[in-house]
């Protein structure tokens, strides 16, 4: 779950007709590209939300491209959203590329009704799984209001256990840098988990949407050792909001009470963000060095 940007859908930005796109032969437009490789975290940024929505659509097409089976942990939030949009379409023009790929969902509010529409269920059957035709059975998820929470969880965990490592797990970047519901805390669950839920977490605006917001006893979330254990991690962070949280991820702090630093220690992060959540930050270490075959800056 990441935090949902309000003023996202006041945005008109601008189409892009040449994407950048950070795999492949294409160079990245070093314009929208002012961050490097540091440890196994790769930086890209963006002149707006709708650049940045289709490099990291980009490149999840090129990553299924590459692997047509590839497993997918999705977040939800206004982050991703466009994102989602964008490769949804590609359908249209390639129905056989999302015809193996397989999907987990990153987390759930519990205690929600199924069909309530502030479900991470409802957001991710309206913007991926049904655009993109997927069956269940290529559909890993969290039940929103199960009879037993941690029974719950155990079954998302054999269920992972049997699809084997997430390929790509997609993240969004929260208020508090949590990752999923993997709230701020003295230390992190590594497995499925039920989590208690941070005041942050608890005015979420996603629950506007909730028929019944009172009824959310916990989220449901994949541990921080699934998402450590993924091949590669995408990191989507987009808006002024957002600013505060990105100081706090630059200054690479180590803390399991800011669990997003956790992702320094990931041995292949991607974060592709907008000009807007960077902007005033001390970024000026993102430009040592040169550029490497595929365009990105990269620290010497």
């Amino acid at each position: 779950m990441e935090d949902r940007d309000t003023t996202l859908s006041k945005r008109n930005a601008p189409e892009v007709a040449a994407p950048p796109r950070p795999r492949g032969q294409q160079r990245v437009d070093r314009a929208h590209v002012p961050a490097p490789m540091v440890g196994g975290c790769r930086f890209v940024v963006c002149e707006d939300f709708e650049t940045m929505s289709r490099t990291a659509a980009d490149m999840m097409a090129d990553e299924i491209r590459a692997k047509r089976d590839l497993a997918i942990s999705l977040a939800t939030g206004d982050s991703p959203t466009r994102c989602y949009q964008l490769l949804a379409a590609r359908r249209a023009e390639d129905p056989e590329l999302f015809s193996e790929v397989r999907f987990v969902k990153l987390d759930e509010w519990g205690g929600l009704q199924p069909n309530d529409p502030a479900t991470c269920e409802y957001y991710l059957r309206k913007h991926m799984i049904g655009p993109l035709g997927i069956p269940d059975e290529r559909f890993i998820a969290f039940h929103s209001n199960p009879p037993d929470d941690q029974a719950e969880c155990d079954r998302v965990r054999g269920e992972l256990e049997r699809l084997g490592v997430i390929d790509l797990c997609v993240l969004g970047l929260g208020m508090n840098g949590h990752l999923g519901f993997n709230e701020p805390a003295d230390s992190l669950r590594q497995i499925p988990h039920a989590a208690a839920l941070s005041k942050t977490a608890m005015s979420h605006s996603m629950l506007d949407d909730a028929d019944q917001p009172q009824a959310v006893r916990c989220g449901l979330t994949l541990g921080m050792g699934n998402i450590m254990h993924a091949g590669k991690v995408m990191l989507l962070v987009t808006g002024s909001h957002k600013r505060p949280a990105m100081r706090q991820f630059l200054a690479r702090r180590i803390t399991a009470r800011f669990p997003a630093s956790m992702l320094w220690m990931h041995r292949e992060v991607w974060c592709i963000c907008d000009a807007d959540c960077v902007e005033g930050l001390d970024v000026s270490w993102t430009r040592a060095g040169g550029i490497d075959e595929m365009g990105l800056y990269q620290l010497d």
